[in-house]
């Protein structure tokens, strides 16, 4: 296996693995507390080195996820108090474990291939050359079988339990009543991240394995209101950063990881900005669109007030020369503003413009504001 493929098969593994438990850390609006997680498990990586005295893979990923683990628990203990919110009681948590991990690195860990750059920043160009050896014959990139085994146990529990995960993810209280454990199902979910976290460590760090968590989840959660694709579509944007990072990063002649990151956060502005429903284009048109129903609506309940003779009267002397002018006046429209809206209605035979340039209902435009009990109009915004 070339350098090249080892590194892009073990940044899909990390991207796939983290965009399948991000989905959930999104939809139960606990992003920050997988940028909490990344952290905090910090301490569980060094007391596994220094127990162990190695890098042993399964010693770091036990002592990781049961810091991970601790990590929930202490932050649910300060948000029982009702008197901190759960983003005060992350705020308190996790800098605190982080300073632990921090100090333990350092102080007992600092002259062996344990350091903070590594864990914070992690560099997957590495990968290929840190094998993995069973008895004196070479398997592979560690990274790979680390991360590839975490990617096999994250799709397995995602599977498994994807039932249980939705109940509880969109309500909890029914899942309860069902004979679900909320309470369970939230912890195995925290601890699957804590796994997650630290298999990503050497290959992103625990800084970038954020992005990797909550920005492909994201990207799609704008696209989807349904959970199975969303999770195809996290997974997709996830494997696409990993992939068009690597290019960047070749182009640039900069951090792989780093660039991956860079790749995820513009797919998600240029999905934030033109996705159908969601995007901000949509929403501006769909406010354009709203503006304009409600412009035509009150032309056309003013137009039917004059004909009933309801009209706003103009003060003496003070007349426009023309009709068209004078609802401009009173609506403090600009003329042209006021020919376009006026224009469209008349294209619909809802009004008609008399030969001495007064505006007209029709008899459609009168059915149209009677079927809507003149407050709401068939406009096609509506349909």
């Amino acid at each position: 296996m070339s350098p090249a493929v080892a590194v892009l098969v073990v940044g899909s593994c990390v991207a796939a693995s983290c965009a399948l438990i991000g989905c959930f850390l999104v939809l139960r609006q606990m992003a920050l507390l997988g940028d909490a997680i990344s952290h905090a498990v910090l301490p569980g990586i060094a007391l596994a080195f220094l127990l162990s005295g190695s890098r042993d893979p399964f010693s770091m990923v036990l002592g990781a996820g049961l810091l991970g683990v601790v990590t929930v628990f202490l932050v649910e203990l300060g948000t029982r108090t009702r008197r901190l919110q759960e983003d005060a009681s992350i705020g308190v948590v996790f800098p605190a474990l982080f300073s632990i991990g921090v100090i333990l690195i350092a102080r007992y860990a600092g002259q062996v291939d344990l350091d903070l750059e590594c864990v914070l920043y992690g560099e997957i160009a590495y990968a290929p050359y840190d094998l993995f050896y069973w008895g004196e014959r070479a398997l592979g990139p560690r990274a790979l079988w680390i991360n590839g085994v975490i990617l096999v146990l994250v799709g397995a529990f995602v599977t498994l339990f994807y039932k249980e995960l939705k109940l509880t993810t969109f309500d909890a209280g029914l899942a309860a009543a069902l004979g679900f454990a909320p309470v369970l199902v939230h912890y195995l979910l925290m601890g699957m991240l804590s796994i997650t976290v630290v298999g990503a460590f050497e290959s992103v760090g625990a800084i970038l394995v954020v992005a990797m968590l909550v920005v492909p989840p994201a990207t799609a959660y704008l696209l989807t209101e349904r959970l199975g694709l969303m999770l195809g579509l996290s997974v997709a944007f996830g494997l696409a950063a990993a992939w068009l990072g690597y290019a960047v990063a070749g182009w640039l002649d900069a951090s792989i990881a780093g660039a991956m990151a860079m790749v995820s956060g513009l797919l998600f502005a240029v999905v934030f900005v033109a996705a159908p429903r969601h995007g901000l284009l949509a929403k501006l048109l769909r406010q354009r669109r709203l503006g304009r129903g409600m412009a035509e609506q009150l032309l056309l309940l003013h137009v039917a007030g004059e004909d009933a003779g309801d009209g706003v009267p103009v003060p003496a002397g003070d007349a426009p020369a023309d009709h068209l002018e004078l609802v401009a006046r009173r609506f403090a429209w600009p003329r042209r503003r006021l020919e376009a809206i006026a224009r469209r209605l008349r294209q619909r035979g809802w009004l008609e413009q008399s030969a001495d340039g007064r505006l007209v209902l029709t008899a459609d435009g009168a059915s149209a504001l009677d079927r809507s009990g003149q407050a709401t109009l068939r406009h096609p915004l509506a349909e």
